[in-house]
């Protein structure tokens, strides 16, 4: 399993509680799962790194565990158990000097210190449908949900919101604007954030501003948007919605750059890479999805057999292939050990299938009696 998770550059989650690593440069797809405990209530709902050399996974799952995956051994090294099942799923997953953080769907944010069983606890709201992290402030995350807008929190300093956003002004029949947080990004080098909403509206703050309104809004398309993310270049942002319809967007202009065609389902995350022009997503569809910035085409498509949530990308280049200890041979038997495990397990249904081709056959020898009938019946 070593040698299978060590050339993995995509890690996803899926509902059936899998981890599945993807590696793009030998197109080949693994499961990384303790078989004998596969079950929906261990659903993968985030992923997030566990360190910064990209050694560990983190995995959020539906019944409040905390799972630790190694990717140098392959296997799950730790299980914390970090929330309740009466809480909601986790919406963001977090680490910061050793710290895990973690928030959930009734808006409690804690983080739990190593070693200690003291936990700091930030009420964020109810609702929330996202936590990020500034990944150049370590210890600042921002969250939002359904009426719940974007709040940005300190966790030195986790007593009140260091920027909470105003609500966009009364709409032209003076009705109040509903909000609906539903992912969002800080954007490198300055203090703005991008999020994107359940009414197919993309915002941008800035702190740095008196103003708490957005400095700048948009709209995508005319579903929900459900996720987005920063390319290499802060200019523009990804987002996807609902639908199945991903677009650059331009943050200067708040016009659309271009339509990534391909998707069949909703998505549910998607990522860009962090020095590369690529983007993978997944979703309802089942695919892995690695696109190109620059020409929006389909550089990647991975089949995983299931309902994906949530993806994580590394930060080396996905075409490299990294070299194994075993050379060639390893390279061979992993050929042929990427089929999906719990679909092996499944028995064959045939009964089924044989009672409808009866069926069908049944009712072929029906018809043609009564063809021959109503000849007969003509002469």
């Amino acid at each position: 399993m070593a040698e299978k998770s060590r050339v993995c550059s995509v890690w996803v989650g899926s509902e059936t509680g899998i981890l599945k690593g993807v590696s793009l440069a030998k197109k080949q797809a693994f499961n990384f799962c303790e078989m004998s405990h596969l079950s929906r209530e261990q659903e993968v709902c985030v992923l997030c790194w566990g360190d910064v050399h990209e050694t560990e996974v983190l995995l959020g799952c539906a019944n409040g565990e905390v799972k630790t995956f190694s990717t140098e051994k392959g296997v799950f090294t730790e299980t914390r158990l970090c929330g309740q099942i009466d809480e909601g799923k986790f919406t963001g997953l977090a680490v910061v000097d050793s710290a895990l953080v973690t928030s959930v769907e009734s808006g409690l944010v804690k983080v739990w210190k190593e070693g200690s069983t003291d936990t700091v606890e930030i009420n964020a709201g109810k609702s929330v449908c996202r936590m990020r992290q500034n990944p150049a402030q370590r210890h600042r995350v921002g969250t939002g949900g359904k009426e719940n807008g974007l709040k940005v929190w300190d966790l030195e300093r986790p007593d009140t919101p260091v920027f909470t956003a105003k609500n966009v002004r009364n709409d032209w029949l003076d009705l109040r604007v509903p909000e609906w947080v539903r992912d969002l990004a800080f954007v490198p080098d300055s203090d703005k954030i991008v999020t994107c909403t359940g009414h197919h509206q993309v915002r941008v703050y800035d702190p740095a501003t008196p103003q708490r309104r957005p400095v700048l809004e948009t709209q995508f398309g005319e579903y929900p948007l459900t996720a987005l993310s920063l390319p290499a270049s802060p200019v523009s942002v990804v987002v996807g919605n609902t639908q199945g319809q991903m677009a650059v967007l331009d943050l200067r202009k708040g016009l659309v750059c271009g339509s990534l065609k391909g998707l069949a389902g909703g998505v549910r995350e998607l990522q860009c890479h962090p020095s590369l022009p690529l983007v993978a997503s997944c979703g309802l569809d089942r695919f892995l999805r690695v696109h190109s910035l620059e020409d929006r085409s389909v550089q990647h498509k991975v089949y995983l057999k299931s309902r994906l949530n949530c993806l994580l990308l590394s930060s080396k280049d996905p075409q490299e292939c990294p070299a194994t200890h075993q050379g060639d041979e390893a390279v061979k038997e992993e050929e042929h050990g990427g089929e999906d495990e719990v679909w092996d397990a499944m028995e064959t249904v045939t009964e089924k299938a044989s009672q409808r081709r009866k069926a069908t056959e049944g009712f072929r020898d029906g018809a043609e009696k009564m063809a021959i009938k109503k000849k007969k019946v003509k002469k």
